[in-house]
């Protein structure tokens, strides 16, 4: 007897449904067929464990499962579940009546229990666009499928449940989630807020423009001057998900099975902060099966890169494409996926080894040529992509100690949203392109008009401070930037004076 059932494997972030053929003839062997890997193939063993010690029986005849599409690689054991109702229905032990309704996928256990699956949203999302009825997956899953309107999602805990309820011996409950109540209850859910940290008002201003503009920071400073704080609190002030954006993200978390237990949607930026020990495909994705990297899981928040020079040069070196395409295309003999990967870059450096370069207090005990070898880990293409660099300093005692109270997060935010609101309408004809930092050299040659004042007081910045020729574009940007947060329609001397401050690292006899 034939039966198919079916499950959902993932392409990138993106679920493609697979049909489950399960045949029981004469014969004796299991044949399991279509490119499964070794997770799948071990598949045997649990459901056969799983079937024993819940009064059900392992057809003692021939069994050949094939999974289609056949030249699609199958792996992971989120199978189990898909397979063990195929093998059930094919052996006349529970009603086929109903199979054909719905996506069916869960690790099992040995006790017939279920364990959790990497992608459910996306398996969702593609059952939906597909016409199931339905999606049967483990409990721990269900309110992340839920999110998907217009699916029955059924969370289930061992597969004696699925059998009754496709005999029609029992009822499950089905999993509903008010998406946008969801998404709206955690909206302004943060951890950290800039209200928090004591001084440093030169920083949090530049982390503000940083935030209105998108553009990508660099702070350099002393150990202990509160960079790593700093940056932690940057998606506090950055303008809230939209519900596209939270999907989307949700997505990603999904697939690389990095969403907490019971989460359904990720309605805050993400913040993601990777050892220096990281290697490539840790960083943009890979893998023999492509999977996303960190800068990935960063998709509309924040890649925070601690101690930058620490990092190995060649990771750093593969992130320069993302950065600037905001996608990455990660390419295998089978297939080609691609990740999204429109972040926000935070780095954070010491200024030389000992990392007392510049400090007001301490003396730098590095050797002659030391801190510009130091700087030198950091190529200068990578720099070319960092619009802001800041030098922070530690904070005196008497700010420390102080009464003074910061403004929050909140009140911050609402002028960096203000500021995006007219970013929008500026490059709302402009495809692809939704801030100040990702115009282009046409773009930026129509939108940043200096009067003479303006050009007169950058072409002496570029003289007398030794700025290099890579600075022009960046201080451009930073300066319509600044000009957005004060609602002026022109570039004004004030703007253009506070942009060039922030190009320290641009300054050529910067480190000696």
């Amino acid at each position: 007897m034939l039966v198919k059932t079916y499950g959902s494997t993932l392409i990138g972030i993106d679920a493609i449904t697979i049909t489950v053929e399960v045949y029981v003839g004469r014969g004796s062997k299991f044949s399991l067929v279509g490119l499964p890997d070794n997770a799948v193939k071990e598949s045997q063993e649990r459901i056969w464990a799983a079937l024993r010690n819940n009064g059900y029986k392992w057809p003692g005849i021939k069994i050949t499962v094939n999974m289609a599409p056949a030249d699609i690689r199958k792996e992971g054991s989120a199978y189990d579940l898909t397979i063990a109702m195929g093998i059930l229905g094919a052996s006349d032990q529970i009603s086929n009546e109903h199979l054909h309704e719905y996506i069916i996928m869960g690790e099992l256990s040995l006790d017939g229990s279920l364990q959790p699956i990497t992608g459910a949203l996306p398996i969702a999302i593609e059952a939906r666009k597909q016409g199931f009825k339905g999606f049967i997956l483990p409990a721990q899953n269900a309110r992340e499928a839920a999110i998907v309107n217009d699916l029955d999602v059924y969370g289930v805990n061992n597969i004696v449940e699925v059998i009754d309820f496709l005999n029609g011996d029992r009822e499950l409950e089905k999993v509903s989630i008010d998406t946008r109540d969801e998404f709206f209850s955690s909206l302004n859910d943060y951890q950290f807020d800039f209200s928090e940290v004591k001084g440093q008002e030169n920083i949090k201003r530049a982390l503000e423009i940083a935030a209105a503009g998108g553009h990508n920071v660099i702070l350099i400073g002393p150990p202990g001057a509160g960079k790593t704080m700093l940056a932690k609190r940057l998606p506090s002030i950055l303008p809230p998900l939209n519900l596209h954006e939270a999907l989307e993200t949700t997505k990603i978390h999904s697939v690389a099975g990095k969403l907490a237990k019971d989460t359904s949607l990720i309605s805050v930026r993400p913040f993601r902060s990777p050892h220096h020990t990281i290697s490539d495909a840790g960083l943009v994705g890979g893998g023999t099966y492509p999977h996303p990297g960190e800068i990935s899981l960063a998709h509309n928040g924040v890649l925070f890169l601690d101690e930058l020079p620490e990092f190995k040069r060649t990771v750093l070196e593969v992130m320069r494409q993302p950065m600037e395409d905001r996608v990455v295309t990660i390419a295998r003999s089978r297939l080609t996926v691609e990740f999204p990967t429109s972040f926000m870059l935070v780095a954070s450096m010491n200024p030389c080894p000992c990392g007392y370069y510049n400090h007001p207090d301490k003396d730098c005990t590095c050797g002659p040529g030391i801190v510009q070898r130091y700087l030198n880990k950091v190529s200068g293409p990578l720099l070319d992509r960092i619009d802001i660099h800041v030098e922070v300093i530690p904070v005196a005692f008497n700010e420390l100690t102080g009464d003074r109270t910061s403004e929050k997060s909140a009140v911050v935010r609402e002028r960096v949203i203000a500021a995006r609101h007219i970013q929008d309408e500026r490059f709302k004809d402009a495809k692809g392109i939704y801030s100040n930092a990702q115009m282009t050299s046409r773009q930026l040659r129509q939108i940043c008009v200096l009067n003479e004042e303006g050009r007169q007081l950058l072409k002496n910045a570029m003289e007398k401070l030794n700025l290099s020729a890579r600075a022009y574009d960046r201080i451009l940007k930073v300066a319509r930037t600044i000009a957005d947060l004060d609602a002026s329609a022109d570039i004004n001397s004030e703007h253009l004076a506070e942009a060039i401050q922030y190009r320290s690292l641009d300054r050529e006899n910067w480190g000696g």
